[in-house]
C-alpha cells in the first residue's frame, strides 16, 4: 500500500495489526455497552515472518435472542436507517439464547481479513450451519443464498484447530478497493484506520452483525463511505 492510486484492496499483516487497534477502540467507544473486540497474542505460524506480530481479534459471549417466527416479516434494507441501526447483538442470560464467538483473522495468502464464527448452545452444544441460519434475520439469510461474497464455509481455525464456520476471503481485496476508490481520493493512514471497520459493515451483515454510521463517520474523507457499503450490500 505504498501509494494510494495503486492500491489492490489488501492489508499487510503490520497494517492489520494497525485496523484491529482501530476497530476495537471505536467499537468500545460506539457501543459501550455491548461485549467489546479485544486482541488475542498467539504463538507464531510457520509461514509468519519472526518479526511479524501474530494474534487475532475476538468478540465473545454474545447472545442472540430466539425470533419468533411471527416477527421475520419481510423488511426493505435498502435505506440508510438500516445502517444507522445498533449492532443487532444484545447481552442476555435468557436460557433459550444461543451464544455466538467472532474472530477476526488475518490470512496471510490473501491478504485480507477473514471472519471466523461458531454459535452454541447455553449448555455447551454447538450449533449446526443449519440452526445458524434459522437465527438469523431474513435479510442476514438472504445474503447468505444471493450475494458472492458470502460464500460460508466450516473450517478449522488457523490458531485454534478446531472447526469453525468463516466467510470465504475470496473477491474481499477486489470490493474492499472499490469501496474506498470509488468516491474520493484515498489515503493510507484513512484506509488502514478504517479498513476494518468499513469491511465489518459489509461482511458482519451475512452473520446478524450490523455496526453504526457513527462508526464510519468518523473521517471526512470517508463522508460517502456508507452509500458505497449499501450498494455492495445490496448488490
Amino acid at each position: 500500500m505504498q501509494n494510494s492510486w495503486a492500491w489492490d484492496g489488501t492489508l499487510s499483516s503490520d497494517d492489520f495489526v494497525v485496523a484491529a487497534r482501530a476497530l476495537s477502540k471505536r467499537w468500545k467507544d460506539i457501543n459501550p455497552n455491548l461485549p467489546s473486540w479485544s486482541w488475542i497474542p498467539c504463538p507464531r505460524l510457520p509461514w509468519v515472518a519472526s518479526h511479524k506480530v501474530v494474534g487475532y481479534l475476538s468478540l465473545e459471549n454474545v447472545y442472540y435472542l430466539d425470533i419468533n417466527e411471527e416477527h421475520h416479516t419481510e423488511e426493505s434494507f435498502s435505506g440508510e436507517e438500516d445502517l444507522i441501526d445498533k449492532a443487532t447483538l444484545v447481552q442476555s442470560h435468557d436460557q433459550e439464547a444461543h451464544i455466538y464467538d467472532f474472530h477476526i483473522v488475518y490470512s496471510p495468502s490473501y491478504r485480507v481479513p477473514v471472519l471466523y464464527c461458531r454459535g452454541y448452545r447455553c449448555d455447551g452444544h454447538p450449533l449446526e450451519f443449519e440452526d445458524i441460519k434459522k437465527q438469523l434475520s431474513l435479510h442476514s439469510s438472504r445474503m447468505l443464498k444471493e450475494a458472492e461474497w458470502t460464500f460460508m464455509t466450516q473450517e478449522e481455525h488457523p490458531y485454534l484447530n478446531r472447526p469453525w464456520f468463516t466467510l470465504h476471503p475470496c473477491g474481499t481485496s477486489d470490493w474492499m478497493k472499490l469501496l474506498f476508490l470509488g468516491h474520493t481520493t484515498p489515503i493510507k493512514d484513512v484506509i488502514i484506520n478504517q479498513y476494518l471497520i468499513s469491511w465489518l459493515s459489509v461482511v458482519g451483515q451475512a452473520v446478524g452483525l450490523r455496526i453504526t454510521l457513527e462508526m464510519l463517520n468518523k473521517s471526512p474523507q470517508l463522508s460517502g463511505l456508507a452509500t458505497s457499503i449499501s450498494s455492495v450490500i445490496d448488490g
